[in-house]
């Protein structure tokens, strides 16, 4: 089976016990639809529209082309993008997902990048954005201002090496590698001055009055944000009623055993599990997770959970691209490789960036409830399921290792 009908029976198969499970358990799916759509209504909706009208302006007027030009000679050669993806990296990492997202579907629809571009692009400036990183999590969560200092840095830091992992993807273009910066005595008179030409050439290309363009920028933003109401309501209800079948707890008895495993205390796994799913949810278990747990290994967790993203934001993800021909998989496997090199940027710089060391944790023993009746099939079900899955990535990652191997001259 290939991973394609692989994702498609499991989603079918998640879908087909969401509906059954809706019948089994009619209230606690409308109060968890009732709480999904309180977090949209109170928190992600005025968070996220004014960036959704204001980008969709800047578009308008040209200021991407600006910006672009400014920025082509320093981001083709560390990133092999356009320097328009300068302004999405810029719009990504503050206003947070799913902004970078919508800005590479628009400057894909607009051909300012290619497939590939706009591949790397979303790979790494799909990002928290930072009043949600120190306000929601640091200070609320974590109740500890200082926590947002060593997160930013893992987060973003690692953001970045990933768009620098991420040149690495996709066959090497021609145009970006027979560009070459201007001199240096030129770029303050052509550089700018190109700048604002292209500026000026897309406004004209546009010719949309500015009633206009505010119009139609407001009812496109109103319509991403309706989808990503959407979306956060339906893995609400999904992670309720997939706990109340006992899907979850025993997931969590699975990945409890994998962290005892690695050194890491078992009782993460339950932010671990709730970071998967939804990034909100994640973030406040590993900052309320047991007082006798370190702190440097529940930031680790948080600085994972937020880099992963959840799959509620991936879904987001995924309904943007869906109108694209940007692919799905380099995405995902971005997000694993900077929540892991976030994570582990949280252990390595913990005692530099918070002045105290790591205590040392022994390995601790396994639940006997793993070891038990139901949960221990369930969670031998989904440690069978999460191989396969890495199985299956890792062989997708081989293949295209040994294909880009083979195109080097010997």
């Amino acid at each position: 089976m290939t991973m394609k009908k692989m994702g498609w029976f499991m989603l079918v198969t998640a879908l087909l016990s969401v509906i059954i499970l809706m019948a089994v358990f009619p209230d606690a799916a409308l109060q968890s639809a009732l709480r999904g759509l309180a977090i949209w209504w109170d928190v992600l909706f005025p968070s996220l529209f004014p960036f959704f009208v204001i980008s969709e302006v800047l578009l308008g007027f040209g200021v991407v082309h600006l910006i672009g030009t400014l920025l082509d000679p320093m981001m083709r050669p560390l990133f092999r993008i356009p320097g328009a993806g300068g302004f999405v990296a810029a719009m990504g990492y503050v206003s947070g997902y799913p902004i970078g997202a919508k800005l590479t579907a628009k400057l894909w629809e607009q051909k300012m990048v290619s497939r590939e571009e706009g591949e790397r692009l979303v790979a790494f400036t799909t990002s928290s954005d930072p009043i949600f990183l120190i306000g929601a999590v640091s200070i609320g969560f974590f109740h500890d201002p200082k926590i947002g200092i060593i997160l930013a840095i893992a987060h973003y830091g690692g953001g970045f090496l990933v768009g620098l992992l991420m040149r690495f993807h996709g066959k090497h273009d021609a145009k970006s590698s027979s560009e070459s910066p201007l001199h240096l005595s030129q770029v303050k008179t052509s550089r700018v001055k190109a700048a604002i030409r292209a500026m000026h050439a897309a406004r004209k290309q546009d010719g949309r009055d500015l009633g206009t363009l505010l119009k139609q920028a407001i009812q496109s933003s109103l319509q991403l944000n309706i989808v990503v109401g959407g979306l956060v309501v339906f893995f609400s209800v999904f992670l309720e009623l997939w706990t109340r079948a006992g899907v979850i707890p025993a997931l969590t008895e699975a990945i409890g055993l994998m962290l005892s495993l690695v050194g890491m205390p078992e009782s993460l796994s339950t932010a671990i599990v709730g970071g998967i799913f939804e990034v909100t949810l994640g973030a406040r278990y590993a900052g309320e997770a047991g007082a006798a747990i370190p702190l440097a290994y529940k930031a680790a967790a948080a600085a994972f959970i937020l880099s992963w993203g959840g799959l509620s934001v991936h879904a987001q993800i995924i309904s943007i691209l869906n109108s694209t021909n940007l692919r799905y998989f380099p995405f995902v496997i971005a997000r694993l490789v900077h929540g892991l090199i976030a994570a582990t940027a949280v252990m390595l710089l913990w005692k530099s960036v918070m002045g105290s060391s790591i205590p040392t944790m022994a390995l601790p023993a396994v639940s006997n409830s793993v070891l038990n009746g139901y949960t221990h099939i369930m969670a031998a079900f989904c440690m069978l399921l999460g191989f396969l899955i890495t199985f299956t990535l890792l062989i997708q990652v081989i293949k295209g290792l040994q294909q880009k191997f083979r195109k080097f001259p010997r």
